[in-house]
């Protein structure tokens, strides 16, 4: 083995054993992680129907609006009203989710206004339209959420069986062409498996956890923790808000649902790379040396074994590295093929092809720049908006 004295390599045999447990575990984990907490899609009617507000938040989303409108429309609740936010859009927007209700009394289209001086725009477009909303229950969406007809039973009936004050749900990424299909679920998952669900849904514990996407909240919970405005100013507006809501008692769970809805998060490289230096940094806690660690991390265990694994093969067969083992090179290969079966395993239980676990260094690499840059840059902009530390200017 390379390296004298035997040090060296006792060095390298356990660099190698770690990796292999860390990514094996890994390979393991896919499949079960949030097994025990998902929703299952909903086999029957509702046996009650409390009066639900679908409350959407819209900026500039003339491309994604109308199909949000109509999903929510094809919901088999009939107690339903929908809010539609036109935070100021520079498109059509507004019109657009006019036009596909056709005059349907459920939807409502506010025009947005400028936010109070302390507040970030999507805090403030909840909130007004919390405000104007009649429901029992708020349930809010992002503008590129796709719900499924059974979706709001599911998320009513599994939060009055747990006593729930909020519930968050995991759905479906929608990924099209090469850089989504590469980054969406790379740093999806990455997110995912930083999230220990049975922590986070033991209202005894303090870790909280929201998926933005979609967060439904009881009327009388929302308003009692004086909603969106308690979290007025953060980027991170979705986790900090289950944070004060689990900090004031009450019932807080996230709970994957992969039927519930699809959600197309970004369409290019560029928003790709702005939207998570935005998430990133500021779901580590802000904390620089989780920043800087969960980097390092990525470069030792994922992307480092790539490049000595290629560098070494190409040594032995072709430039005559003979003080290589053979066996090293191959224990190498078998752990970088773990990470490809990680990725393949991550790929299927998403119900996609798999080949996309191909490109994994790829997503390694970019990965690693996207959070190095999140934790490096003090103010990113976002939808026209400015933050600087995690909270709006």
């Amino acid at each position: 083995m390379l390296g004298e004295p035997w040090l060296g390599d006792v060095l390298i045999v356990g660099y190698l054993a770690f990796l292999t447990l860390i990514w094996f575990v890994m390979v393991l984990a896919v499949s079960k992680w949030g097994r025990s907490w998902e929703i299952l899609r909903p086999e029957h009617s509702p046996e009650k129907t409390p009066s639900v507000s679908v409350c959407i938040p819209a900026r500039n989303e003339a491309l994604n609006i109308g199909a949000c409108v109509q999903a929510v429309l094809n919901s088999d609740w009939p107690e339903l009203e929908i809010i539609v936010v036109d935070d100021r859009s520079d498109d059509d927007t507004g019109e657009v989710a006019r036009s596909v209700a056709n005059g349907d009394s459920r939807l409502r289209v506010i025009d947005g206004v400028e936010p109070p001086s302390g507040w970030a725009g999507k805090p403030w477009a909840c909130f007004r339209a919390a405000k104007e909303s009649k429901g029992a229950w708020l349930i809010f969406v992002d503008a590129d959420v796709r719900l499924d007809p059974k979706a709001i039973q599911a998320i009513v009936e599994t939060a009055a069986q747990h006593n729930l004050s909020m519930l968050s749900l995991f759905g479906t990424w929608i990924v099209e062409g090469f850089w989504e299909s590469v980054l969406v679920p790379a740093v999806g998952w990455l997110i995912r498996g930083a999230i220990d669900l049975d922590k986070v849904n033991d209202i005894s514990q303090v870790e909280a956890f929201a998926n933005g996407q979609c967060i439904a909240m009881r009327r009388d919970s929302y308003f009692g923790v004086e909603g969106h405005q308690s979290v007025k100013d953060q980027v991170l507006e979705d986790v900090r808000f289950a944070e004060v809501v689990k900090r004031n008692g009450m019932g807080v769970q996230v709970r994957p649902a992969p039927w519930a809805f699809k959600v197309r998060l970004y369409r290019s490289l560029k928003e790709i790379v702005n939207g998570y230096t935005k998430n990133l940094y500021e779901g580590l806690g802000r904390n620089p040396v989780a920043g800087f660690g969960a980097a390092l991390f990525l470069c030792v265990c994922a992307l480092l074994p790539f490049v000595l694994a290629i560098l070494l093969l190409v040594g032995v067969l072709f430039l005559g590295w003979n003080v290589v083992p053979f066996t090293t090179v191959g224990w190498l290969w078998g752990i970088v093929a773990l990470q490809f079966l990680f990725r393949y395993r991550q790929e299927k239980r998403d119900g996609r092809s798999g080949w996309y676990a191909c490109a994994q260094p790829i997503a390694n690499v970019l990965v690693i720049w996207i959070l190095l840059r999140s934790t490096m840059k003090v103010s990113v902009a976002w939808k026209g908006r400015q933050f600087i530390d995690g909270k709006a200017q």
